[in-house]
């Protein structure tokens, strides 16, 4: 998409919206997961230990939101990649998130945060060794810092407070699952950008609505195809205790608005503006979860948090500066 032209006042404005909403959306929806991965609710304290219901309800409500916004924003949708062509990358981006929300019950949001936070390394590994890609000294850098920073939050002593709020506090088990969920994002977005280059007129609305479609009818299958499978044990637990259910909605409309925010800023001001939103999103929320959710973080935890997001800026800043220097081949040329 190429990047809005307008100028002065009101594309700063565009641009504090954008950052508005992002930020408002998935900062909220993180409180919510980990409200709703960590909260006892009811007179009875149970908690809700049916995480992966919260993907399923993630796709229903996506699914809804993209049918109603191709029906009054897009215009016709011939060339596009038809309903089948996502079946696969669902199938990842099913397991995936689901690995991802699983990871609450065994390390903190914050400890989330910052593992998924490390997508680069997978990426540059599997380059190197699959592609031979070469990378520069300053993208190992970035690499480095990333990498040391998670392991060093890794190693370091999570309170007790902290540790008495998870359902079932296992650090190597808690990352496992991130990075797998990591693996598994990587094919998603392998698959979608072979969708788009080979039907170039597929919108975000149209992946969107072709994601989430198969997710829910892979998750229906998952939580439902049996008479005692969780998907019942969900919807019960969600029937006893409303303020779940209530938290689970308002969740999942997060994620929507959310999507629609990134789309609008992806079409307005580029990938990277996007990027340096959703990086410095992540940083908010852990800041956010720490207030919040009486998390609190070592001076240890805190460096580490420093080390993850400078490894992150510095990419920005390298990507930025490649873009400069491809524009301006454009414009000697």
């Amino acid at each position: 998409m190429e990047a809005y032209g307008g100028g002065g006042v009101g594309r700063v404005l565009l641009l504090a919206f954008c950052i508005a909403g992002i930020w408002s959306a998935y900062i909220t929806q993180g409180v919510l997961q980990e409200t709703v991965s960590t909260k006892r609710f009811g007179p009875d304290g149970k908690r809700f230990e049916h995480l992966s219901f919260l993907n399923l309800a993630q796709n229903v409500v996506c699914l809804i939101w993209s049918f109603i916004m191709i029906k009054l924003w897009s215009r016709s949708s011939a060339g596009g990649a038809p309903w089948w062509s996502y079946w696969s990358a669902s199938i990842t981006n099913t397991i995936g998130p689901a690995m991802g929300i699983e990871a609450l019950k065994y390390i903190s949001y914050p400890a989330q945060v910052l593992a998924k936070s490390s997508k680069m390394i997978p990426v540059m590994v599997m380059g190197a060794l699959v592609y031979g890609i070469k990378y520069t000294i300053p993208e190992y850098i970035c690499t480095f810092l990333v990498a040391g920073g998670v392991s060093a939050f890794a190693l370091s002593k999570t309170s007790s407070k902290t540790i008495n709020k998870l359902a079932h506090p296992n650090a190597p088990l808690g990352y496992g699952l991130c990075f797998l969920n990591l693996a598994f994002d990587g094919f998603t977005n392998a698959t979608q950008d072979s969708i788009t280059a080979r039907y170039p007129k597929t919108t975000a609305w149209d992946i969107m609505l072709g994601m989430n479609l198969w997710g829910t009818v892979y998750n229906v299958v998952y939580m439902f195809g049996c008479p005692h499978a969780i998907g019942f044990k969900a919807v019960q637990f969600c029937r006893e205790h409303p303020e779940a259910a209530w938290d689970i909605l308002i969740y999942c409309l997060c994620g929507a608005v959310g999507q629609n925010f990134i789309f609008l800023t992806i079409s307005c001001f580029g990938s990277l503006v996007n990027t340096t939103i959703t990086t410095t999103r992540k940083f908010v929320s852990i800041v956010v979860s720490s207030l919040l959710s009486g998390n609190p973080l070592s001076l240890k935890q805190w460096g580490s948090v420093l080390m993850v997001f400078s490894g992150l800026s510095f990419q920005i800043f390298l990507k930025w500066r490649k873009l400069q220097r491809i524009q301006k081949k454009k414009k000697s040329a």
